[in-house]
């Protein structure tokens, strides 16, 4: 091999060697960083409408007013969650938390025999059993016991022992509404379990504390209590709805107070004995409720949750 051979290969081996080089892979940038989407802003959840409690007061034969307020609420679209009662307003609150609206309620009590709900006993610890008011809750809430009705249900009657207010929330409706509306004297006391009970209306003429304990968040109450002012008190019938009124003027005050709505019929006219005034009291339940709506509304939508 000659020299110039010898170049030319040397060449060659140092061209090769530097392709080489230049071959050599490149070193990889570190992986980009995985591009993350903002995160929306929550989306606030729409307020909640509070548990609404229905607290029906007592008044005899007034208690039909509580009917016209019913009706007005289901008309207006706002729904009742909840409904404790004293004495008359327990026999309405029965059969509204069976599932009875306001116009069968007051197709109802248009239709109501009086005399077929009254059972008259031996002269002794009242003149009427109560038996017959019993018997009728029953049938017309389909033999159900408190806890099986459609809606929560409170009945408040007087613990005759001890003087404190029972609510009954489970067991036979018909008993319980009997006992709720056991006056002193006209109703015989009402035996469940191992006590006995009388009129609620002592403790609690409009039950708002224990539609409170029920749950109820907005307590809209039903006061039909007759004031005691030029009431007649001609016959034990009356002297003893004049004690009552008196007696239920004070107890109320306080318990009003715990009410978010408090609606009084003008019952102006309408004795607690008066049982033929009946579409009267209807229709003043429908007039104070309709002029309470506005401030109804106003509350619900300060309450909401």
């Amino acid at each position: 091999m000659n020299r110039r051979d010898a170049c030319r290969r040397l060449l060659a081996l140092t061209a090769t060697a530097g392709l080489a080089a230049c071959q050599t892979a490149p070193v990889a940038p570190p992986p980009a960083a995985p591009v993350v989407p903002p995160v929306p802003p929550p989306v606030p959840k729409p307020p909640r409408p509070p548990r609404i409690g229905l607290a029906l007061g007592g008044g005899a034969a007034r208690g039909f007013a509580h009917i016209g307020v019913i009706q007005v609420l289901e008309e207006a679209g706002i729904k009742v969650d909840l409904v404790a009662g004293t004495s008359a307003g327990s026999l309405v609150a029965a059969l509204y938390a069976a599932g009875r609206n306001g116009a069968t309620l007051a197709r109802l009590a248009l239709a109501m025999d009086e005399s077929a709900i009254t059972d008259w006993a031996f002269p002794g610890r009242g003149l009427i059993r109560g038996e017959a008011l019993a018997r009728y809750v029953r049938e017309q809430t389909g033999g159900k016991t408190i806890e099986q009705l459609p809606m929560p249900l409170g009945i408040v009657a007087t613990d005759l022992d001890n003087g404190q207010g029972m609510l009954f929330q489970r067991g036979d409706v018909g008993a319980a509404v009997r006992a709720s509306s056991a006056v002193p004297a006209i109703f015989q006391p009402v035996k469940i379990g191992t006590r006995e009970y009388v009129d609620g209306g002592l403790v609690s003429p409009v039950p708002v504390r224990f539609a409170r304990q029920m749950g109820a968040e907005l307590v809209i109450a039903v006061d039909i209590s007759s004031p005691p002012d030029g009431n007649p008190t001609s016959d034990p019938f009356k002297l003893l709805l004049q004690t009552f009124a008196i007696m239920g003027r004070s107890i109320n005050q306080l318990e009003l107070k715990d009410a978010d709505v408090v609606l009084r019929p003008q019952l102006t006219g309408v004795s607690s004995a008066d049982f033929t005034a009946r579409q009267r009291a209807i229709d003043a339940g429908r007039a104070a409720a309709l002029a309470a709506l506005p401030a109804l509304r106003q509350r619900l939508a300060a309450t909401a949750l």
